[in-house]
């Protein structure tokens, strides 16, 4: 049978293991007890819950499902699974659970790497019974553990935590010097057979990508960037919020149930606009791409603007080509020159910026920089069978939207044009804006 396996080695993934903790700590590092507990929200975890949350991940697979070994207790010696374990334990009870404190919160995570660490450089552990390695775990441990940084990056924003972490050093709060955004037009992509998602013998990949699979895209044209701040801005100005003629039935209901007028975190005083990052308002830069969108706004502005989102499998062709490039310049790793990734931009770029990741069709930005809302429904591929996490895709099936390319605070190591991302259409909390195609 054949099995998905890490291109890593142990060696590598041990440190990238490191890194990431290190990441998490810092993200975290100047928050309180009470900020690391927050309001009780649907878009955020307690944050004392979602960091242990991320060790005990690493526990189970590692040490208890590879190795047999008895669970890893918290300080205060109750039952792991009954505190951390995401698929039993309801989202909205992780406020009522006798949390430990941060540092007892930490050292748990610390005890639990140091072990996992020790255990897979001592002696593999032999193959599941499925045929998954410690490799196969170490590795989605680790994109596990860098999905839920950015996830905490969202949550720093959500509650208007301050960007003090030496994770922020360089996020700017005043609009990047030069430029305005550029016109670069759409992207004409002629189109044909494309084989969408991901091959078995790739290297790490997550089961939802899987089977590739040859799918037929008509041609169809695709702007070359991202909506910006001041193209966003044309639609509320206009009224897009208040034409129900622009928003589908469900998507209007929602609009009704928030009140919404502008995207969440803008305001407009003294006749300027402004937007919220972190815990301060800046200018509105109207260069940057539009972030903080759900998908029923990107919807809206598109029918206001005559445009349409575009399908996953354009969105995939667009940024992989028919050669199916890894990346959209090419197979080689993200570069800061190539993309926007890793926080080392300490936020956003203009929609414009990093030409040399641009695709084979002049396309830019589709790795990092933000999110990329796609019209398509996340569903299963033809021959899907989960993988041994079973939570990671098949419970979100039906109810969720498929979104593409990273953003600025994603791991370059997670993020590929292959990468599936999926969120529910009303979520505005993440780091997520869009392209248009034309009708």
């Amino acid at each position: 049978m054949k099995v998905i396996r890490s291109e890593l080695t142990t060696e590598q993934l041990v440190n990238h293991l490191r890194e990431a903790r290190a990441r998490l700590l810092e993200l975290v590092g100047d928050l309180s007890d009470e900020q690391m507990i927050g309001p009780r929200l649907a878009i955020v975890n307690p944050l004392r819950w979602e960091i242990a949350h991320v060790a005990h991940f690493q526990e189970f697979w590692l040490l208890r499902h590879q190795r047999g070994y008895e669970r890893i207790t918290p300080d205060n010696g109750l039952d792991s699974d009954k505190l951390y374990d995401s698929a039993h334990v309801h989202h909205d009870t992780r406020w009522d659970l006798p949390l430990p404190s941060k540092l007892a919160t930490i050292d748990y995570t610390q005890r639990i790497l140091d072990r996992v660490t020790e255990e897979v450089l001592k002696k593999p552990a032999k193959p599941d019974a499925n045929g998954y390695d410690d490799n196969y775990f170490l590795h989605l441990s680790l994109l596990h553990e860098d999905m839920h940084n950015e996830a905490i990056t969202y949550t720093r924003q959500t509650l208007g935590y301050r960007a003090c972490s030496s994770a922020f050093r360089r996020l700017r709060l005043q609009p990047p010097e030069g430029g305005t955004t550029s016109a670069l037009g759409d992207a004409f992509i002629p189109g044909g057979v494309f084989r969408l998602g991901s091959e078995l013998d790739s290297g790490f990949v997550f089961d939802n990508e899987l089977l590739a699979h040859e799918v037929a895209v008509a041609p169809f044209a695709i702007s070359r960037t991202g909506v910006s701040n001041a193209e966003f801005l044309a639609f509320v100005e206009t009224g897009g919020y208040r034409c129900k003629e622009f928003w589908r039935d469900e998507g209007w209901r929602w609009l009704e149930s928030v009140a919404a007028e502008h995207p969440v975190y803008w305001r407009k005083i003294d006749g300027e606009w402004q937007r919220r990052v972190f815990d301060q308002w800046v200018r509105l830069e109207e260069n940057l791409p539009v972030i903080h969108i759900n998908w029923f706004e990107a919807d809206a502005y598109c029918r206001w603007a005559g445009r349409r989102l575009p399908t996953e499998a354009e969105w995939e062709l667009a940024a992989a080509g028919i050669s199916k490039r890894k990346f959209p310049w090419g197979n080689e790793a993200p570069t800061p020159e190539r993309a926007n990734l890793d926080w080392l931009a300490g936020g956003l770029l203009p929609v414009d910026a990093l030409p040399d990741g641009d695709s084979e069709f002049g396309v830019r930005q589709m790795i990092g920089n933000v999110w990329e809302w796609t019209a398509t429904d996340f569903a299963p591929f033809d021959g899907f069978a989960p993988g041994p996490y079973k939570e990671y895709s098949a419970p979100w099936f039906g109810d969720h939207k498929v979104l593409r390319g990273g953003c600025w605070a994603t791991r370059s190591r997670l993020i590929r044009n292959g990468y599936r991302n999926f969120y529910k259409p009303d979520r505005r909390d993440v780091w997520a804006g869009f392209r248009t195609c034309a009708k």
